[in-house]
């Protein structure tokens, strides 16, 4: 299972990722350690704006490409809309992914 996520980092900012586990990743990015982002590290996490399930790991990929390419405004947009294709993560599973 892949999964492509938003993150929120602590300045406001959104940063985009794909991963197969939640958990593991949000640590490696709250840790800033070199497993987490170099983004992460700069603008530390406060937690997970919105995940959404892929069928597949090329399919993460280019929803994490198109997520990177908008501008902040439009990234807040689709945190709460409907993703043909992918099946979006209630909040109590994102804050359980958070640990």
């Amino acid at each position: 299972m892949y999964y492509t996520y938003l993150l929120r980092c602590r300045d406001g900012s959104l940063y985009a990722g794909i991963t197969t586990d939640l958990h593991r990743r949000y640590r490696e990015h709250r840790e800033g350690g070199k497993k987490g982002a170099k983004y992460t590290r700069a603008h530390p996490p406060a937690g997970y704006a919105a995940a959404w399930r892929a069928p597949d790991r090329a399919a993460a990929s280019r929803l994490e490409y198109r997520l990177k390419k908008l501008g902040h405004a439009d990234k807040e947009a689709v945190i709460d809309s409907w993703l043909p294709g992918f099946l979006a993560l209630r909040p109590e599973e994102l804050r359980e992914a958070e640990g």
